[in-house]
């Protein structure tokens, strides 16, 4: 078959820099920054933090081209900041979240493993976790009136 590789699509090279950033000499506080062997995950995560940032007036990005795993990513800033700092806050508060998610999950993880209800830890909905209806019943609804469109 022609098809190349997998792992070659996400290791960088030796000599390939995983980032770099060009500043836009037509636009003030605007840059591109291509970020090598990524793809829509980390370019959509970023894009979405970035847009938090008070001081981001623009944050985009995308794929140049499918078959390579290459992100194009556009920042805009207001004067208070420069894209390559907005970019570093917003990278840095995207590893403190998924910290605190891998936390949690190891936390929740781990009362199960000992049988401890989700009750007894403060989660709404028993063990089943997450109770989008707040009755106590779980995704399934049973017993309540009515329903909705989406109980099935």
């Amino acid at each position: 078959m022609n098809q190349p590789n997998r792992i070659d699509s996400w290791i960088l090279e030796d000599d390939q820099k995983p980032l770099t950033i060009v500043e836009d000499p037509k636009i003030p506080n605007a840059a591109s920054i291509t970020i090598r062997k990524q793809d829509h995950t980390l370019g959509n995560m970023i894009r979405a933090q970035l847009l938090l940032d008070p001081s981001v007036l623009f944050a985009g990005y995308k794929v140049p081209h499918p078959l390579e795993n290459d992100i194009l990513l556009k920042i805009q800033t207001d004067d208070r900041s420069n894209p390559a700092e907005a970019l570093k806050r917003a990278c840095q508060l995207l590893i403190q979240q998924t910290l605190e998610v891998k936390k949690q999950f190891s936390e929740q993880a781990r009362n199960v493993e000992m049988g401890i209800a989700g009750e007894q830890v403060g989660v709404p909905g028993g063990l089943g976790g997450y109770d989008p209806y707040g009755d106590g019943l779980g995704a399934g609804g049973a017993g309540r009136e009515g329903g909705d469109v989406y109980d099935f």
